[in-house]
């Protein structure tokens, strides 16, 4: 199947430069112009897609070749590009910067190259004059294969730096689509881990969204960026779909069945946002119910057969969690099967930060410590409600805090020489993230778990 639809890929020569910034603000100001624009984040990250789909009303969704594998790169793209005018891909970190070990696999430029996408990059100019060729030209130099095809230069000092740029970028070919001044009034506020995440500053997220799509329609040319948007050829490639009959894993995986109207609760709300909509839509694709819950004011998992509790920022609500004791109680009595990612691991041990959790987990959480950051080949160590032992899978982690102990009598996953996380016949929670397209046994043992 041969697609066509209009995309840019948003890079830049590292973290910092203000991607994030300018990415979102393009998605917003073409937005504003009445087009639909489909929201794409290379890599794991939960944050920068939560405003992506404040400036686009449109889900956020992740282009990740580590968890996904690169061949679902291009189908999943499509799958979230349904219907849209135009997809705009903010890139991760640097534009050549991919998993550690392992070449160009996850990086911006990979991405680029398996949806035959044009690249603009956005160069932090505020200190460099006549280097910035040196910049542009070696980036666009390094891989043939990535077509750098113009570039934004962001946080500009005055005119006359304006004007020294322009001249020395003029012989490289490649234009300049847009200058963004120095304006701390289009910032994002972060902290920890990145930006605080839409879902805890909604009402001021919207406003600066907006100031971000007007700035970035002042400075740059959104019809020059359309053009090259359009210059990319189509793609052969079949969309991504949330449910397609497949094979097992393995001897022990469950056939592949729906279950209309089993009610999966979901944690949501402040505490509760890292979450890929691909697993809400495979879940429902597969007859579930999805029920968002609210651990900071929902008392009950009203009725639900099994819980999902992803990622978050759980450490930053303890007080308000812990003071919900009948949800608290509830859930510590589920029979139910529980997934639980990250946050959701913080939230059912039996303190965070000394504040009392749901006491699932005989674990204590604190926050703090070293930052875990990276991809990991994790091997299951026990047989859980999303994985079968033995089973060999791609994941992320991302967090400062700690569990004591780091594991129970059975563990979720061998991470060569040391176990980390908890599983069991009806729970799965670990500090790793995994994208359930590349894992799709994953929501169908999760819903046959709810009929033991």
């Amino acid at each position: 199947m041969v697609t066509s639809i209009p995309r840019v890929v948003v890079a830049a020569p590292g973290s910092g430069s203000g991607k994030t910034t300018v990415a979102t603000g393009l998605m917003a100001a073409l937005s504003a112009r009445g087009l639909a624009v489909s929201p794409h984040k290379v890599g794991p990250d939960f944050i920068d897609p939560s405003y992506h789909a404040l400036a686009t009303g449109r889900p956020g969704r992740n282009l990740d070749a580590y968890l996904c594998g690169e061949a679902l790169i291009g189908p999943l793209f499509l799958h979230g590009a349904r219907g849209a005018d135009v997809a705009i891909v903010e890139g991760v970190m640097g534009l050549y910067d991919g998993a550690t070990g392992h070449g160009e696999l996850a990086s911006t430029a990979q991405v680029a190259k398996l949806l035959a996408a044009p690249v603009i990059l956005v160069i932090d100019a505020q200190a460099v004059g006549r280097s910035v060729a040196a910049v542009l030209g070696g980036f666009a130099a390094y891989d043939p294969a990535v077509r750098i095809a113009g570039v934004i230069l962001n946080k500009v000092g005055s005119p006359t730096h304006e004007a020294i740029l322009r001249e020395t970028l003029l012989p490289l070919g490649i234009p300049v689509v847009g200058v963004i001044g120095r304006d701390d009034g289009i910032s994002m506020p972060a902290r920890h881990l990145g930006l605080v995440p839409v879902a805890e500053r909604r009402r001021s997220a919207i406003g600066s969204v907006a100031a971000i799509g007007a700035a970035i329609a002042r400075g740059c040319d959104l019809d020059a960026l359309m053009s090259i948007a359009r210059s990319a050829p189509a793609l052969d490639a079949q969309p991504w779909e949330p449910w397609e009959p497949q094979e097992p894993w393995g001897p022990d995986e469950p056939e592949t069945s729906k279950r209309p109207g089993v009610q999966i609760a979901v944690a949501a709300g402040p505490a509760f946002s890292f979450a890929y909509t691909e697993h809400f839509e495979m879940l429902t694709a597969l007859g579930a119910e999805v029920r968002p819950l609210d651990p900071l004011v929902d008392e009950s998992l009203g009725g639900a057969a099994g819980l999902y509790l992803p990622g978050g920022f759980p450490e930053v609500y303890a007080a308000e969690l812990s003071a919900n004791e009948l949800l608290r109680k509830e859930i510590g009595t589920f029979d139910g099967p529980i997934v639980a990612e990250c946050g959701g691991l913080l939230y059912l041990a039996s303190t965070l930060d000394g504040a009392p959790m749901c006491d699932v987990i005989r674990a204590d959480a604190v926050l703090g410590g070293r930052l875990a950051l990276g991809y990991l080949t994790a091997v299951a160590a026990t047989d859980s409600p999303i994985v079968a032992a033995g089973a060999t899978v791609r994941a992320h982690e991302f967090h400062y805090s700690t569990t004591n102990p780091v594991s129970g009598p059975a563990a979720a996953w061998q991470l060569g020489e040391r176990l980390e996380g908890f599983a069991g016949a009806g729970l799965h929670a670990s500090y790793l993230h995994t994208h359930w397209a590349g894992t799709p046994a994953a929501p169908r043992r999760l819903i046959a778990a709810t009929g033991r």
